[in-house]
């Protein structure tokens, strides 16, 4: 049978395809996750994608039902009804990817020009002699000084250490690793110095492993934040280390340890070893960074909850217990406020083509999370909201982390639900994309009041155990006899906490801006749950202002991208410095009628989605 070249982008999986197979069925034979919550039926709608070359079937009933004339006409389908017709490249959209398959995606790229302040410098010395006994760092920045560019006129002390027997080892060749007027490491003829990237989360720590002479990305892992141990949220890791320089410590080795085991594990991957990491950038809130390199804590939780230090820092990396490249440096960008750290500023600076020039919202979702209004022009005003861990499925009854067997899509219909779990596995529990999901729908499906009362009588499904009120989502029989999943009047309670803390301070950024919210020009939502939520049913709940659906970006990991970007150029660095100038930050429990405010937003919103 003919057969036609399939190109799914941006994941860059592509492969033949029969004219009798659906997109949705060739992506998973591609290992490609796509969203199909009914089974491939055309019902639920969200394995959408988009056609951006080459001809496929007509539009079929279930992509006119679900679809709008401008998605038609932009080449979108639902992927269980497209047929090729001939050669394609089809563009999937991260919405329409399960948790997995976007976790591997991480974040958007962007160009950026490489500027970085390491490079390697081959070079081939003069054997000492007694007619020229020259001290063997005399001979390497002699070698250095005779090339063009600023001049070197240091080493590393820990280079120095080794100088001598390496220069022998490898018969007077190497390549220098040069860092403006220091070299901060020698390595073998032919090394390329790389840098480490890390985004340290409150839960999660991505970090990511680049070429600094390519700027190329040769390795990439995701981790838990090891201080989980000692608190899930900044508050409680604030109070531990308030008790005791002891237990302040601890929370910085631990973390230490944790990027120690990251830097090697990435290395390894590459065939290289921690050794070769001659530059790290690190991002993280303000708790995160303090912790990190051993600053104090405590003010940070007591007003006017100021950071210690809110500069960028470029520090020996050993110093902070790094084990990398003799002379590596540890970089932090600048911290906005006690509770807006470099993580924010570094989101900032990769999303800026999404909200130069405009009316834009940009936060980053998490434990804590960061919200940034920025004006045309480049006035940003920002604040932070305690959000809590319940989007990331903690504190919910049956929740769980975002594995497989996670429920992480919900739809729910008059008498039944459809759900989609991680892997396409059994189902043990709910990721907090699905307990957005499941509120969502409950709240449009009318089973939650506005107050979010679960409504006995409205579904089915809807019981009462133990005196709780829970909407069941898998049932023991579902099960095989197995505890039910549900999502219970608690979790319900969860969300709504989380979700009013975010929706008060987007209406507080407004407010101070003298904008309606219909004056927005794009909401950029970043973060790992951030990429992974439905837009829609986060409208539904109230989270987001019901804009239409294409002011939205999900744009992944951005505070990871950014500090990527860092790492790659000092000019995006010098652009954080810039950034940090322009930022007006809000104390959002200090707002006046905050308290009334956030009360009022403890309740489901009246509205339903715009597309």
């Amino acid at each position: 049978m003919t057969t036609f070249q399939v190109d799914f982008q941006p994941i860059g999986r592509r492969g033949p395809c029969r004219p009798d197979e659906s997109f949705l069925e060739f992506a998973r034979e591609l290992g490609i996750d796509l969203i199909s919550l009914c089974g491939g039926h055309g019902l639920c709608a969200r394995c959408r994608v988009q056609i951006v070359e080459g001809h496929v079937s007509d539009p079929t009933g279930a992509d006119e039902e679900h679809l709008t004339e401008r998605e038609l006409a932009e080449g979108y389908r639902l992927a269980c009804g497209c047929f090729p017709r001939g050669d394609c490249t089809v563009g999937v959209p991260p919405e329409s990817l399960s948790t997995a398959m976007r976790s591997q995606i991480e974040s958007r790229e962007t160009e950026v020009a490489l500027a970085p302040l390491v490079a390697a410098v081959e070079l081939a010395l003069p054997r000492p002699s007694l007619e020229h006994p020259a001290a063997d760092a005399d001979s390497l920045l002699a070698a250095l000084r005779g090339r063009p560019g600023p001049r070197v006129d240091a080493v590393d002390v820990d280079v120095l250490r080794r100088l001598s027997p390496d220069l022998r080892t490898w018969d007077w060749s190497c390549a220098a690793i040069v860092r403006g007027r220091e070299v901060i490491s020698v390595a073998p003829p032919g090394s390329r110095p790389v840098g480490l990237a890390v985004d340290l989360g409150t839960t999660g720590v991505a970090g990511y492993l680049l070429d600094l002479a390519s700027g190329e990305v040769v390795a990439s892992k995701g981790t838990m934040n090891p201080q989980i141990a000692y608190g899930e949220d900044i508050v409680s890791r604030i109070t531990y280390a308030r008790n005791s320089p002891e237990q302040r410590e601890r929370l910085r080795e631990v973390a230490i340890a944790g990027l120690n085991q990251l830097a090697a594990e990435l290395c390894a991957e590459a065939g290289l070893s921690a050794t070769d990491v001659a530059e790290a950038v690190v991002v993280g809130n303000t708790a995160m960074h303090h912790l990190l390199i051993g600053l104090p804590t405590e003010q940070l939780a007591l007003s006017p909850f100021v950071p210690a230090v809110s500069d960028a820092l470029a520090i020996k990396a050993r110093d902070a217990g790094l084990r990398l490249a003799p002379g590596a440096y540890l970089c932090l960008l600048p911290n906005i406020a006690g509770f807006i750290g470099g993580d924010h500023v570094a989101m900032l600076l990769a999303t800026a083509g999404d909200w130069r020039g405009r009316h834009a919202i940009a936060l980053d979702i998490g434990t804590n999370t960061e919200i940034s209004l920025i004006t045309p022009d480049g006035a940003v005003r920002s604040l932070s909201c305690a959000s809590g861990p319940a989007f990331e499925g903690y504190h919910i009854k049956d929740g769980t982390r975002a594995t497989a067997g996670a429920i992480e899509r919900v739809q729910v219909t008059d008498e039944s639900v459809r759900f989609q779990t991680i892997g396409a596995a059994e189902p043990s529990g709910i990721c907090g994309s699905g307990i957005l999901d499941a509120i969502g729908q409950l709240h449009l499906a009318g089973v939650l009041s506005s107050n979010g009362r679960i409504q006995l009588g409205s579904h089915p499904r809807v019981r009462e155990a133990d005196g709780t009120r829970e909407f069941v989502l898998v049932t023991e029989e579902e099960r095989g006899g197995r505890k039910a999943i549900s999502v219970t009047q608690e979790d319900v309670r969860e969300i709504l906490l989380a979700k009013a803390a975010i929706q008060t301070g987007i209406g507080v950024l407004l407010a101070e801006s003298a904008l309606a919210a219909e004056e927005l020009d794009v909401i950029v939502i970043a973060g790992a749950f951030g990429s992974y939520i439905d837009v829609e049913n986060a409208i539904a709940i109230g989270l987001f202002p019901p804009l239409p659906l294409d002011r939205f970006r999900q744009v992944g990991n951005a505070a990871g991208l950014g500090a990527k970007l860092a790492l790659a150029s000092s000019v995006v660095r010098d652009e954080a410095r810039e950034l940090l100038d322009r930022v007006d930050y809000l104390e959002l429990a200090r707002y006046p009628g905050f308290s009334r405010l956030y009360g009022e937003n403890c309740r489901l919103a009246a509205v339903e989605p715009a597309r």
